[in-house]
C-alpha cells in the first residue's frame, strides 16, 4: 500500500529466482504478513521459510506442480457446494476493457493429503486454503476467459483473497511497468560487475522519493521536473518538505 521497495536480491549466474527468494525473505520482517509470490516461487522450501519467519503465504499454482494443479483444477471445475466457503465477484472497466472476476475459496484441504497420493509428493506446509480466480474479459468485441489457482496457509475469506491477489498484480503496474517505461530499465547497457545491481538500488530509491502523496503529476513528469527545477528537486530530497 505504501508502494515502497523494501529489498532486493541478485540472482546468481546460471541460477534463478528459486534460490534467490529464500535469501531475500531472510532480510524481511514477515511476522503477521501475507507473502504473495508468482508460480516460480511456489516451492515447499519457500513456503516453509515464510512460515518459520512468522508470515503466511499466498502462492500462485501452475503446471510446474502438475499433480496438485490437476487436482485443484478438477475440484474447482465442479466443486461440492458444501466445500466452497465463500465467493466474491468484482468488475473493472477501463481502456475499453470490462473484466469480471469471480473468486472462490475452499478451506477443506484434507483431501489433498490422502493416502492415495504418490510417495514423496511435495506437500506444502501449513496449507489451509485453495483459491480460484475466474476472469471474463471483454475487449474489442471479444471475450477472453482465464482461470488462476492459488495455495495459501491463511484461511482468507473470498473478499480478502480477491484483494490480496489484486494487490499482487498491482506490483506489475506500479513498479515493473514504471521501471521499464519511466526509467527505461530494460534499455540499460550495464552488464559488468555490480553496475546493474547498484543502479537497480538507485532506481528504487528514486521511485520511492518521487511518490509524493500530494503531487498529482505523473511519475514521468515529476522526474523531468526534478531535473529542471532545483526547488522541486529540493522538495523531493528534503524529508521536512515532504
Amino acid at each position: 500500500s505504501q508502494r515502497l521497495v523494501l529489498g532486493q536480491e541478485a540472482v546468481a549466474d546460471k541460477s534463478n529466482e528459486i534460490t534467490a527468494i529464500p535469501r531475500l525473505l531472510e532480510h524481511l520482517t514477515l511476522k503477521g504478513a501475507l507473502v504473495t509470490i508468482d508460480a516460480m516461487g511456489t516451492q515447499v522450501d519457500i513456503a516453509q521459510t515464510i512460515l518459520d519467519r512468522g508470515g503466511n503465504y499466498l502462492l500462485a499454482l501452475k503446471a510446474n506442480h502438475p499433480l496438485i494443479f490437476k487436482d485443484v483444477e478438477t475440484f474447482f471445475a465442479a466443486p461440492p457446494p458444501d466445500m466452497i466457503v465463500d465467493t466474491h465477484e468484482t468488475t473493472d472497466g477501463e481502456h475499453g476493457r470490462i473484466e469480471v472476476r469471480r473468486h472462490a475459496v475452499c478451506h477443506d484441504v484434507a483431501w489433498l493429503f490422502s493416502d492415495r497420493r504418490y510417495p514423496g509428493e511435495p506437500v506444502f506446509p501449513g496449507l489451509a486454503m485453495i483459491g480460484l480466480v475466474a476472469s471474463h474479459t471483454q475487449r474489442d468485441g471479444k471475450t477472453e476467459h482465464e482461470r488462476r489457482y492459488y495455495l495459501s496457509s491463511a484461511k482468507l475469506d473470498a473478499k480478502s483473497f480477491a484483494t490480496s491477489v489484486r494487490a499482487h498484480w498491482g506490483i506489475e503496474n506500479r513498479l515493473h511497468w514504471v521501471l521499464d517505461v519511466v526509467f527505461k530499465e530494460d534499455l540499460s547497457r550495464l552488464r559488468r560487475g555490480h553496475g546493474a545491481r547498484n543502479m537497480a538500488i538507485v532506481r528504487h530509491f528514486a521511485i520511492n522519493l518521487l511518490r509524493k502523496p500530494d503531487d498529482r503529476r505523473s511519475l514521468k513528469t515529476r522526474r523531468k521536473l526534478a531535473g529542471w527545477d532545483p526547488d522541486y528537486m529540493h522538495s523531493i530530497l528534503t524529508p521536512a518538505a515532504r
